[in-house]
């Protein structure tokens, strides 16, 4: 039988919000009333606000913050390398960027959201690759994502 290590520690999380482990979590805020799926892995001085459900097996990296009311399906993967010089940038933090996810926005299973700003009301398509900022409210799909006419 394997056994599962499962890690929650050094997090600011409210009283309200349900984690179904496993799951790692660390050196994250998350607020009241949320929902952590099982597989999740959410690091360190990532952000998450109230009433926002995170569904299993998502990633959340460190420099990620995601705003109120938002949904994050099955499989998301969120990035903060964008391999800039060439190659990954390992230890080398400040090459990391961060992602900013506005409010109500709900992001579709096996998504890959790179750092980018993403206001509030979206929809993001699953299996969608956001590599852009999106400004404007609507329902975005495919890869490179774009905005359904």
């Amino acid at each position: 039988m394997v056994e599962l290590e499962v890690k929650i520690i050094d997090s600011k999380i409210h009283d309200s919000v349900k984690i179904v482990l496993p799951v790692n979590i660390y050196g994250c805020e998350i607020g009241p009333n949320c929902f952590i799926g099982p597989f999740t892995e959410i690091q360190k001085s990532v952000r998450i606000g109230d009433r926002v459900k995170v569904q299993s097996h998502t990633f959340i990296c460190e420099l990620v913050t995601i705003g109120n009311d938002c949904f994050i399906g099955h499989g998301v993967m969120f990035v903060n390398d964008k391999f800039s010089n060439g190659e990954p940038a390992g230890g080398k933090k400040e090459l990391w960027l961060k992602t900013n996810i506005g409010n109500n926005v709900s992001i579709g299973s096996n998504a890959t959201i790179l750092p980018v700003s993403i206001c509030d009301n979206v929809v993001i398509g699953a299996g969608s690759v956001v590599t852009k900022d999106i400004k404007k409210p609507g329902v975005y799909y495919g890869n490179p994502a774009k905005i359904k006419i």
